[in-house]
């Protein structure tokens, strides 16, 4: 068995093998991407309880601060673990973002003038995250004219 098909890294996370990191070879560790761990952990086959633990855990154990530690593999991957109740290995599966019809560029000028602080991958994100409808509610919200949220959005 690859070490490094995802079926055997979320085998590994779900049995909390907190040395399968460093069981890896420096090739390997190359090769290995905590990202994925983070994405597939959070979602489970199962009963909605252990598919609702998954999510909230991955969530407070892991998404939060999980790019705050990004030349941290290790400390990343023991996070990952972490989300694991200790059930046996699920049968853990990729769930895609939100994908917006056509580009997005008018909505990621918008908000890097809206949050000049934040940071671009952030902003991205919240493009991503949000729809057009969304983005002009939240600009309205913050106090901008519906004529200026027209000129930057249509």
């Amino acid at each position: 068995m690859d070490k490094l098909s995802i079926n055997n890294e979320m085998a590994q996370l779900d049995m909390k093998n907190r040395e399968f990191y460093d069981e890896l070879t420096d090739e390997e560790r190359k090769k290995f991407s905590t990202y994925l761990m983070m994405k597939y952990s959070a979602n489970v086959e199962g009963s909605s309880d252990l598919q609702a633990w998954y999510l909230l855990a991955s969530n407070e154990r892991v998404n939060i601060n999980f790019f705050d530690f990004n030349k941290h593999t290790k400390l990343q991957w023991l996070m990952c673990t972490s989300v694991s109740p200790g059930m046996g290995k699920q049968r853990h599966y990729w769930l895609s973002s939100k994908k917006k019809e056509g580009s997005n560029t008018k909505i990621i000028k918008f908000l890097s003038k809206l949050y000049p602080a934040m940071k671009s991958n952030d902003i991205a994100l919240m493009a991503e995250l949000n729809t057009e409808k969304e983005i002009k509610i939240m600009a309205k919200e913050l106090g901008m004219s519906d004529s200026d949220i027209k000129k930057e959005l249509g």
